[in-house]
């Protein structure tokens, strides 16, 4: 993690004002000042000083849940429909779901209660990978695989997945992986939609560097330390690529 977003994400300023401090040789890394904008730091191993004030990050939490289908993704429903906080312990009902997924859609759903990188992860300018298995009515033939590839006018514009592949073949139907770098509602299943081939099952399995590997449906895990650091290293290169 660079430096200057060390010290913002630690609440001592803004990005550009901890910029500032280190110009100013008032930040020092593992006791040496530091003097290069942009030095990179591990969070949880190096020593962080400001006016020789030792600075750390908040303790954030990162869970990892197998969302069912049949379940919503919301804190609240006016209409009495079962929620993902109905399945997981009342300590995460402050934790705040990244990139929803519809009621019919299952897999990977991850909950935090870091804001910043939570935004980050879903902002459309940071291109965050979505992976997808979905099942669809009937085989794609080769030329609307390369249809998809190139992209599909949906009404809020085009959509054009960064990977398409056909990976299984079976009972007359065909599954697909797909890998989008958007969160627009209903993407996948209005995508194929369009192209003839409506969704019979729908799976994310993986979001940027968070795969949702062998975790049974409706079943949650705490992220490692190590995770949460590949995650935000996933997004601080996507920042700078």
């Amino acid at each position: 993690m660079r430096i200057q977003k060390y010290l913002s994400r630690a609440g001592v300023a803004s990005r550009r004002k901890a910029e500032g401090l280190v110009e100013k040789g008032r930040v020092r890394i593992n006791g040496v000042v530091a003097t290069v904008l942009g030095t990179k730091v591990d969070p949880y191993r190096d020593i962080i000083e400001v006016d020789n004030e030792l600075i750390s990050l908040p303790v954030f939490s990162w869970v990892r849940f197998h969302k069912p289908a049949g379940i919503i993704t919301t804190l609240s429903d006016t209409h009495g429909r079962p929620k993902i906080y109905d399945l997981l312990p009342g300590e995460y009902s402050a934790l705040r779901y990244v990139g929803r997924l519809d009621m019919d859609t299952e897999g990977l759903l991850l909950l935090t209660n870091d804001g910043d990188l939570a935004n980050l992860l879903q902002h459309p300018s940071t291109e965050v990978e979505r992976e997808y298995e979905v099942k669809v009515q009937n085989i794609p033939t080769d030329k609307i695989i390369e249809s998809l590839r190139k992209g599909v006018e949906l009404e809020d514009g085009l959509a054009r997945p960064s990977l398409v592949s056909l990976i299984d073949k079976k009972d007359g139907h065909g599954t697909l992986k797909l890998v989008l770098t958007e969160g627009r509602n209903r993407e996948v299943r209005r995508m194929l939609e369009a192209v003839g081939h409506p969704v019979l099952f729908l799976r994310r399995i993986r979001f940027g560097s968070v795969n949702l590997g062998n975790l049974p449906i409706g079943q949650w895990e705490k992220m490692s330390a190590e995770e949460i650091l590949k995650l935000e290293r996933y997004v601080e290169n996507l920042n700078y690529s």
